[in-house]
C-alpha cells in the first residue's frame, strides 16, 4: 500500500528537525517530498509553497515590528531601571520569604506582560535577569524554578489571552487556519476553549514553586554576577544623584509607558498588532527617546530579534499549503478515523501527543498550528468533536512542546539570562524542568478540555 504523502512529509520534517537540521530547511524538504510523492511535480509544489508564504507574510511583518518595539523599550532604559529598583528593594529587605515571593510574582508578571500588554517577547530577560542573579544566590533560590516562572508567563499568556502575541497565536493563526479548514469560527470563544489547558499550566507552576524546587540550592558567587548587580544599582543611583539625569530617566520612563499604552489601545481598536507596534515605535521616535539618526539601527536590531521566528512561521504556512494541495489529507483522516473506531478519548490523546512531538521538533508553537489544523480539523469533524473542543485540541497541541523544547524561545530565553555565569545548564536546568511541569499537565488538561467541551 502506498504511503500517504502528508504522513511522509510530516515524518521527514519532524525527523530532520529532531536531528537538529534547521527548522526552515526541514519544513522545505518535507514539503517538497510530500508534493512530489503526491504527483504535484516540482513546479506545482513550489507554487503551492509560495502561496502559503504569501499568507504568512502579515504575521511575519507583525513580528518584525514587535521586535523593533521591544528594542525601543530596551533603548529607553525601562527594563534596566526596573532591575535597579528591584535589587535596591532586595538589598534593603534582606532575604525574607516575603521578598522572595514578591520577586517571584514580579518575574511572572513581567513575563506575562511581555506577551500581551508589553509585547517584547524574551527581549527583557537578558536585561532584567542577570542583575538579579546575585540576589538569587543570596536567597539560595533554585534557578530551575526561575526558568519555570519565566516559561509560564511566556507560554500561558499567548495561549490564553488574545492580545499581543496571543492575538497572533489565537486569532491570526489558529482561528484563521481552523476556519480555512472547514469550521465556522464566528461564535467560538478562544478564551473559553483554552481556559482548561491554561489551568493545567497554572497547576504545573504551583507544583514547581511549592514542591519541586522549594528547597534551597547553592551557587558560587561569580564575579560577573556581582558586576551585573553593581551596574544596575549604580545606574539607579546615578539617576538620583544628578537632577538632570533623574529628570531624563523619568522622562524616558514616562515615554516608554506612553508608547506601551498607545500600542495597546491602537491594537485594541484596530484589531491589528501590526499597527499597534508601529504607533508604539512612532511614540519613541516622536519624543526623541529613539533619535532619528538611531532609528535605523534600533529597527534593524528589532528585526534581527524576531526574524528567525517570522521565517519559521511563514515557512510553516508554505508547508501547510503544500499539504492541502496534495489532496491527501482526507484519505489520511479517513484512515485515522477508522483506526480510532470512533473512540474520541483515544483520538484526542494521540492528537495532543503528536502535537507535543511536532512542536518539540520545530521549537515553535506558532509554526505548528498551520500544519496541525490542516490535518486535525477534518479528523475532529469526522470523529464528532464540537468546534470548541476542536479549537481546544489544536490550540493545546500547538502549545504542547513549546515549554520543554531545546529549540524554543520559551526555554532559550530563560537560559540566556540565567546562564550568564555558566551555572545554569540549558537542557538539565531549563528544558527538563519546564517539560515536566508544563507539558505533562498541559497534555492532561488539554485532553480533559477535549472531552468536556
Amino acid at each position: 500500500m502506498a504511503i500517504n504523502a502528508v504522513l511522509l512529509a510530516v515524518i521527514i520534517m519532524l525527523g530532520l528537525s529532531l536531528s537538529r537540521v534547521h527548522v526552515v530547511l526541514s519544513l522545505l524538504i518535507g514539503a517538497l517530498a510530500g508534493g512530489l510523492l503526491a504527483g504535484l511535480g516540482i513546479t506545482d509544489t513550489l507554487e503551492a509553497f509560495q502561496e502559503g508564504i504569501r499568507n504568512g507574510a502579515q504575521i511575519a511583518l507583525s513580528y518584525a515590528l514587535l521586535g523593533a518595539f521591544a528594542v525601543a523599550i530596551a533603548h529607553s532604559g525601562l527594563p534596566q531601571s526596573l532591575a535597579g529598583a528591584v535589587i535596591k528593594r532586595i538589598d534593603a529587605g534582606g532575604t525574607s520569604g516575603m521578598i522572595k515571593y514578591m520577586l517571584f510574582a514580579g518575574l511572572i508578571t513581567m513575563s506575562c506582560f511581555s506577551q500581551n500588554l508589553i509585547p517584547i517577547h524574551i527581549a527583557f530577560i537578558p536585561l532584567l535577569v542577570p542583575p538579579l542573579l546575585l540576589a538569587f544566590n543570596r536567597m539560595q533560590i533554585d534557578r530551575r524554578l526561575i526558568a519555570c516562572l519565566l516559561t509560564f508567563g511566556l507560554v500561558t499568556t499567548y495561549m490564553f489571552i488574545p492580545y499581543g502575541f496571543g492575538d497572533i497565536y489565537l486569532n491570526q493563526i489558529m482561528l484563521k487556519n481552523v476556519g480555512e479548514a472547514g469550521i465556522d469560527i464566528t461564535d467560538i470563544s478562544v478564551v473559553k476553549a483554552m481556559a482548561i489547558p491554561a489551568l493545567g499550566m497554572l497547576i504545573g507552576l504551583l507544583i514547581a514553586v511549592f514542591i519541586s524546587y522549594r528547597k534551597p540550592r547553592h551557587y558560587q558567587q561569580v564575579a560577573i554576577d556581582k558586576e551585573a548587580h553593581d551596574a544596575a544599582v549604580e545606574g539607579d543611583a546615578l539617576s538620583k544623584t544628578a537632577a538632570s539625569a533623574q529628570s531624563q530617566s523619568k522622562l524616558k520612563t514616562l515615554v516608554a509607558l506612553a508608547a506601551i499604552v498607545t500600542a495597546f489601545v491602537v491594537q485594541l481598536y484596530t484589531d491589528s498588532l501590526l499597527l499597534g507596534s508601529m504607533f508604539g515605535f512612532g511614540v519613541f521616535m516622536a519624543t526623541g527617546v529613539v533619535k532619528w539618526r538611531d532609528a535605523d539601527g534600533v529597527f534593524n536590531d528589532g528585526i534581527k530579534l524576531m526574524a528567525m521566528i517570522g521565517f519559521i512561521m511563514i515557512t510553516a504556512q508554505g508547508f501547510a499549503e503544500v499539504m492541502k494541495a496534495t489532496e491527501q489529507i482526507q484519505p489520511l483522516v479517513d484512515g485515522a478515523a477508522s483506526l480510532f473506531a470512533g473512540n474520541k478519548a483515544i483520538a484526542a490523546f494521540i492528537m495532543l501527543a503528536i502535537g507535543l512531538i511536532v512542536t518539540m521538533g520545530i521549537g515553535s508553537s506558532f509554526s505548528t498550528i498551520p500544519i496541525l489544523a490542516a490535518i486535525y480539523v477534518p479528523l475532529c469533524i469526522s470523529l464528532g468533536f464540537s468546534p470548541l473542543a476542536t479549537v481546544a485540541i489544536i490550540g493545546t497541541a500547538g502549545a504542547l512542546g513549546d515549554a520543554g523544547s531545546p529549540a524554543s524561545d520559551s526555554t532559550l530565553g530563560p537560559t540566556s539570562g540565567l546562564n550568564i555565569d555558566g551555572q545554569h545548564d540549558h537542557i538539565k536546568d531549563s528544558v527538563v524542568p519546564t517539560f515536566i511541569h508544563y507539558n505533562i499537565p498541559l497534555l492532561i488538561f488539554g485532553w480533559i478540555a477535549a472531552m468536556m467541551l
